[in-house]
């Protein structure tokens, strides 16, 4: 059965005469209660909260004395009490449940304004204990929450500061009244607020359970952070659930778009993997050109030179300061995004010249933890992210001849860049450089092919270059496309039935080759 809509007797009105504030976020608290109370409510609190409104010359009724029952287990058990539930969970429709209060001489509560300990921000913290950790795990709160919006007919519920002028307005609006919608409302809120503070919880005790890398429930519970135009195309309505603020500063720019933020999560991702001064082009993505350098001026030079006409209103990250003569030769081309960890004053002086580029500042690098969620038929596909394992210490070289040390460099080079780009992913490599990606195609021989197209087009030589393939190559047809191009090294996963053809077909065209046991699909 559907629930009521919000509208039903819409003008259903809740006089506020007792409320119980007991809050974490302490934002605006004083000003609400003095709001309250300028209606005549009466304000019960615990605790800090108690504190606060008395230091501001507000009138307060402690729980203790509601209850009779002190606070105890330092502050575990507070408001844990049948002289505060009932007054919440009481039907003030229902004659017998009027009766009960009565006789046990409970008043109605009609107005609960509760928000949670911090659990997500302790956890949050470097090297938080877990012994910390649980002593946040709010009790109380959760339970006041969800009795209050499980009867919001007769009892409001409040757990943002950001919601005290919509209170305030209410009552001003109805004599002291808050209405059923805005109830309804009010209630929905909650119901998610606790759902994500449970999913955090679960979430952080699974981490630290080695044995459980997947829940045996999979609980997403994140908050609307805000509304996009739209998704993928225009007419696709979207929005952004979580927060980015830990993310990414933005310092300049419009709004993000969907696709915005997918490339730029992709180029950030890639960038991540290397130490070393880097920049890395994203269209779509994937990326188009990546470069290591001394400078990033240098590095995006290189980079460009690998796909210039894909780059076009691409997304640019560098895992440097990006200094102001980065920012001339990047400023030549219309990117919609640039991406650094901090921006000298003269690049962001020049950059901001063109009003609509986003230019963030990359505060946290959130790729390699948690799980990576996919929605399908009937349900979700859930998997561990995709780190790569692979050192230049578990280099098995299957054929007669060896990479040279320069070939080496290119094919781990061309190995990081290929574990970010669509299957079936071709990329061919300098030490330092992209000069050819092939993407997203059916046919690995056909992933050969276009990144060796593309090399072409952009007048780049891969004669000698190295060349990686996320994963095995089936046949050796393949391989022979990228020796064709003038690829003299591979890295590949290995383990097709038919390695021994592919090996063979490597050494008769003396090419070195070597194998890492990991594959890399990115569907």
């Amino acid at each position: 059965m559907k629930p009521d809509s919000p509208n039903h007797e819409s003008g259903t009105k809740l006089p506020i005469r007792r409320a119980l504030l007991s809050v974490s976020d302490k934002r605006g608290l004083a000003e609400f209660a003095k709001g309250l109370t300028s209606f005549g409510v009466e304000i019960i609190s615990t605790g800090g909260t108690a504190k606060i409104l008395k230091e501001a010359g507000i009138a307060v009724t402690s729980v203790s004395d509601v209850t009779g029952f002190p606070e105890i287990l330092d502050g575990r058990v507070k408001t844990l009490h049948p002289a505060i539930h009932a007054g919440i969970l009481a039907v003030l429709d229902n004659p017998d449940h009027v009766r009960q209060l009565r006789e046990h001489h409970v008043e109605p509560i009609d107005l609960v304004v509760v928000n949670l300990y911090p659990f997500e921000a302790t956890v949050a913290k470097p090297n938080i204990s877990q012994e910390e950790a649980l002593e946040n795990i709010d009790i109380g709160g959760p339970a006041l929450v969800r009795a209050a919006s499980k009867n919001y007919r007769h009892t409001a519920v409040v757990v943002s500061p950001n919601r005290y002028d919509d209170i305030l307005r209410e009552m001003k609006e109805h004599d002291g009244a808050i209405q059923r919608p805005l109830r309804y409302a009010l209630a929905c809120e909650a119901f998610e607020h606790t759902a994500r503070y449970d999913a955090a919880i679960a979430s952080y005790l699974n981490s630290a359970n080695a044995i459980q890398t997947l829940p045996e429930r999979l609980t997403i519970a994140e908050p609307k952070a805000f509304s996009l135009r739209y998704g993928e195309n225009p007419h696709q309505s979207a929005a952004f659930y979580g927060s980015l603020d830990d993310a990414f500063e933005q310092l300049h720019g419009k709004e993000l778009s969907f696709n915005n933020i997918l490339d730029a999560y992709a180029a950030v991702s890639l960038t991540a993997e290397f130490d070393e001064p880097t920049l890395v082009i994203v269209k779509h993505n994937n990326p188009c050109g990546v470069a290591s350098a001394a400078s990033l001026r240098d590095a995006f030079t290189k980079a460009l030179a690998t796909d210039s006409k894909s780059a076009f209103g691409g997304i640019v990250t560098v895992n440097r300061l990006l200094d102001e003569s980065a920012a001339e030769v990047m400023n030549s081309l219309f990117l919609e995004v640039i991406i650094a960890p901090d921006f000298s004053a003269g690049a962001l002086t020049l950059l901001k010249k063109k009003k609509d580029r986003r230019l963030l500042k990359l505060e946290r690098i959130h790729t390699g933890a948690g799980l990576d969620i996919r929605r399908v038929f009937g349900g979700y596909l859930a998997q561990e992210q995709d780190v790569d394992r692979f050192s230049v210490e578990n280099v098995k070289t299957v054929t007669k001849r060896m990479p040279t040390k320069s070939e080496l460099q290119g094919l781990l080079f061309a190995w990081r860049v290929a574990m970010h780009v669509k299957s079936n992913a071709i990329v061919y490599a300098l030490a330092d450089r992209t000069v050819g990606i092939g993407a997203g195609q059916m046919s690995r021989v056909d992933s050969a092919r276009i990144a060796a197209l593309k090399a072409a087009d952009a007048g780049l030589d891969l004669k000698g270059s190295a060349v990686a393939s996320d994963a095995f190559f089936p046949f050796a047809d393949g391989l022979l496309e990228c020796v064709k191009a003038g690829a003299t090294a591979v890295i590949q996963p290995g383990g097709s039935v038919r390695d021994d053809e592919v090996i063979k077909a490597a050494d008769e065209h003396s090419i070195a080759m070597v194998f890492t046991g990991i594959r890399h699909f990115r569907h």
